[in-house]
């Protein structure tokens, strides 16, 4: 898209302003619209690509007597400005590859000068209501232009000049407009070789946008856009980027501040009914959220928990504070099943706050509330709009190693709000953030049902590729499985390969005959009926891959990871793994096997973490006394 640019002198500082609608800029600054007292106005251009107009926004310096300049100054300004730009935006070098294409290409005329018609006097009430309205519903978030349209469409009355509603909420301060790409850097090389140039960030995902096209709607040979975030709409360099910050918390009557309220104790931690060991560590982080700001970013927190300690129900505390102080809370979690898993729990447990749940194909989507629940790319909409932000599994796939997740999250929080990471298995950077004390954390080592973990036993077996060309189970496998089936046990047998899975099925019901095997991966259509199969035991062998490593929960179960030495399956893998045996209190013990021919350093740490929170859980007296284990 094309928008105004002008610059401005008010008092001793320049600015330059890029403009939707440059009638209510002229209304603004020249029919006293501001009420302040303006000493220059100059309009630059009227149809300049948003990219363009946005990276001179952004790189406007003052020069010297730029306050003596007439128009050809400006101009040449103007012109010398966008020679930066096109050099190192790639635009010179796209020209040239389609030259001679009549009308592929725009060009460039710089137009300084003139004053256009101002926004009809009769009709600025109304637009200053739109754009209180605007700014409201944009509070929050960041969109781009179709989005914006699509969120103002689902309003009561929706403004009827959104574009000048929106350069009016800017004028105001209450939004930010800016080209969905960031402009390109333009740091300096060896004179020789000129600018450097490198690849435009897109400002909604924080990826590099490598890929340049001719663009119809700006008229540019080299408009960017980010394939990263392409699935939300396709950000380009000259796309509308709508963004503005949620408003401070206000506290509900009867409630203090955030900073002067001391964190609730017993009193206010026994309605959730959680344990001991689930108390102490929501009354840490609770006391962290009550901490004043230190005013350098959102604040950190990591809830360290075992598999099957029961985070959900720790997280409701936490939330209640924030909601009781007049905050924003979001809940972002990997993977949609786990919304949809939580949002009846989360509707239960707080009955009178607006509830939010968003992922792919959501109807809610532009919904207002107090509590969101999300699937973490739907974090990308979001800017500055919460005051706690609940990231559950964050070291799970997609968000573990993904900058663009990460970015987004980062986004979504107000500078003075706080993160809360939940995870049974966090990063190794974060495990070192907290050994240092850079990261304030608590630790929960133990289950509801206040029993050790499964300690994993190590046997020595070939492949599994060994085995089934084989055809033949080592007999350590063999008997270690019959224990468990004769035990009445539901087993999981993980491998690593989904190409594997369908021949080591075969082999298993001629090892196992009269008992049902079946097998499930990322890629089988009947994956959530066999799991359900699998639960009410109907299946009592389930050969699979990491894709049930978490987020399943089958009582009374075995687990056997074979090639436990394989590279696929590191130390978190290993523990989320391990993590699905014993979790029901009628079988709070389980079994689990590491089988593979050699033992790695993953293997040995995953059983020394599950050991040391055991040992921690003992420590500290949450376990049960010896004889009722």
């Amino acid at each position: 898209m094309k928008v105004a640019l002008y610059v401005c002198r008010v008092g001793e500082g320049w600015s330059l302003v890029l403009s939707l609608d440059i009638r209510v800029d002229v209304t603004w600054w020249l029919e006293g619209g501001s009420g302040r007292h303006v000493l220059r106005w100059l309009l630059l251009d009227q149809a300049l690509p948003l990219s363009q107009a946005s990276w001179l926004v952004e790189h406007f310096e003052r020069e010297r007597d730029m306050d003596k300049w007439g128009q050809h100054e400006w101009q040449s300004y103007l012109a010398r400005k966008l020679d930066v730009y096109e050099l190192t935006s790639g635009e010179v070098e796209a020209r040239k590859g389609v030259a001679g294409k009549a009308g592929s290409v725009a060009v460039r005329r710089i137009q300084v000068g003139g004053i256009p018609e101002p926004y009809p006097a009769g009709q600025w009430a109304h637009l200053e209501q739109d754009a209180a309205l605007l700014a409201e519903r944009i509070s929050g978030r960041q969109l781009l232009a179709a989005e914006a349209e699509a969120l103002l469409a689902d309003t009561a009355q929706p403004p009827r000049e959104w574009r000048a509603a929106a350069q009016l909420a800017r004028l105001h301060g209450r939004l930010s407009i800016t080209a969905a790409l960031e402009g390109p850097a333009t740091r300096r090389r060896h004179a020789w070789l000129g600018r450097a140039r490198s690849a435009p960030r897109c400002h909604r995902c924080g990826s590099e946008a490598r890929q340049r096209v001719p663009c119809a709607a700006c008229g540019l040979a080299a408009c960017a856009y980010c394939e990263a975030c392409l699935a939300l709409g396709r950000s380009r360099a000259c796309a509308l980027l709508l963004r503005s910050a949620a408003q401070g918390a206000v506290p509900r009557r009867g409630e203090a501040p955030r900073g002067t309220a001391l964190a609730p104790t017993g009193g206010g931690l026994a309605r959730w009914g959680l344990s001991a060991a689930q108390s102490a560590a929501a009354a840490a982080a609770l006391a962290f959220l009550a901490r004043p700001p230190a005013g350098d970013g959102p604040g950190r927190f990591l809830l360290w928990a075992v598999t099957g300690a029961g985070k959900t129900e720790m997280i409701f505390p936490l939330l209640q504070h924030t909601l009781d102080r007049g905050g924003r809370a979001l809940v972002a979690t990997p993977r949609r099943d786990v919304v949809l898993e939580l949002a009846p729990r989360l509707a239960k447990a707080f009955p009178d706050t607006s509830l939010a749940t968003l992922y792919g194909g959501s109807d809610e989507r532009w919904k207002d509330a107090q509590l969101t629940l999300a699937t973490t790319h739907q974090l990308m909409r979001f800017y500055q709009g919460f005051d706690l932000v609940i990231i559950d599994e964050l070291d799970a796939f997609p968000y573990h190693n993904d900058p663009m997740l990460a970015h987004a999250a980062a986004s979504s929080c107000k500078p003075d709000g706080n993160f809360v990471y939940l995870s049974a298995t966090p990063p190794a950077r974060l495990q070192r953030e907290a050994a240092q004390g850079k990261l304030t954390h608590a630790k929960v080592p133990v289950r509801f049902h206040r029993h050790p973990l499964p300690v994993p036993r190590l046997i020595k077996m070939v492949t599994v590729a060994e085995c089934i060309k084989k055809r033949n189970l080592p007999s350590a496998l063999r008997t270690n499985i019959q224990i468990s089936l004769k035990r009445d046990a539901q087993v999981f047998v993980f491998v690593t390969r989904i190409a594997q899975i369908e021949a080591f099925v075969n082999l298993m019901r001629r090892t196992f005959p009269g008992i049902h095997i079946e097998g499930t991966s990322s890629q089988d259509p009947d994956r959530a009926s066999k799991v359900i199969a699998f639960r009410e035991r109907t299946i009592r062998l389930l050969v699979t891959t990491t894709i049930l490593e978490r987020g399943v929960t089958i009582p009374r179960s075995d687990v056997f990871i074979l090639d436990a030495d394989n590279g696929l399956f590191d130390e978190a893998s290993l523990v989320q793994m391990a993590g699905r045996a014993g979790r029901s209190m009628d079988d709070p013990a389980g079994r689990v096997v590491f089988a593979s021919s050699r033992r790695t350093r993953s293997q040995v740490k995953a059983v020394a973490q599950i050991r040391k929170m055991n040992t921690i859980a003992r420590r500290k007296g949450y376990l049960h006394p010896p004889s009722q284990t």
